[in-house]
């Protein structure tokens, strides 16, 4: 998938959130990072059709978004979406969670929809989980069900928003470990994340975000072993000072 965005702005009130976004390149892995405050979250949700911006234009394989309701509401019928909460319904258990939105959102009948969340649940070690409600589960389960409900509905892209900022250490790995065989498996994903560690060796590409805009961009292997920003060196000294 290639993805194209051109003088992206967004303001929310007097408040300048994004200004002057231009990026184009083919998606298979990228890791946007950044310091707190400056936008990561609020460009992957205009990526995914989850706001418009206050101008701009974006190009998905070529195609231009028109960021009418319509346009976007089929735009995100392509797109999964994993966010810092969990966001699994409460009164509902791990399956029926993946399954509602397969039967109520596409269409695919039950049974169909029964067979594609139980090989999920198999692959990733869940299968035991999948009567238990959300309050009877980890954080890293939780999390782990969210990705198999994202994913279920075999998105074109992934986009995933600080995906383990709520878990403990122990819970972080069993999440990253998942979302790097969908990788693996091809699945484009664009990340928000200050997991350094996983931006640089599970990630393709990088996208620095400071002071609302995009200062670098690159290969993760380049951006991390010569970063060219005082902005971008600063940043990975502060973020990579305690790690060991």
């Amino acid at each position: 998938m290639n993805i194209e965005l051109k003088n992206i702005c967004k303001n929310f009130g007097d408040s300048i959130v994004l200004q002057d976004i231009n990026y184009e390149d083919d998606i298979n892995s990228i890791a946007i990072i950044g310091p707190s405050g400056g936008g990561k979250s609020t460009l992957l949700r205009i990526i995914g059709g989850l706001l418009t911006p206050s101008s701009g234009e974006m190009y998905i394989d070529g195609k231009k978004i028109n960021f009418d309701e319509k346009s976007l509401v089929m735009l995100r019928r392509n797109i999964g979406f994993v966010f810092q909460s969990k966001g699994l319904f409460e009164h509902l258990t791990a399956m029926e969670n993946v399954i509602l939105p397969l039967i109520h959102t596409f269409g695919i009948n039950k049974p169909d929809a029964v067979q594609t969340a139980g090989k999920l649940f198999d692959r990733f070690g869940l299968s035991r989980e999948k009567d238990k409600y959300p309050s009877q589960l980890s954080g890293g389960q939780q999390q782990r069900i969210s990705i198999a409900r994202s994913v279920a509905i075999k998105p074109k892209l992934l986009l995933l928003d600080e995906p383990t900022s709520a878990l403990d250490p122990e819970y972080t790995g069993e999440v990253l470990d998942m979302l790097n065989e969908f990788q693996n498996d091809g699945l484009d994903s664009i990340i928000v994340t200050h997991e350094m560690g996983f931006a640089k060796n599970s990630c393709d590409k990088i996208i620095f975000l400071a002071e609302n805009t995009i200062l670098e961009s690159g290969k993760s292997s380049k951006i991390f072993r010569e970063p060219k920003t005082k902005q971008l060196i600063r940043f990975l000294d502060k973020i990579l000072e305690w790690k060991v």
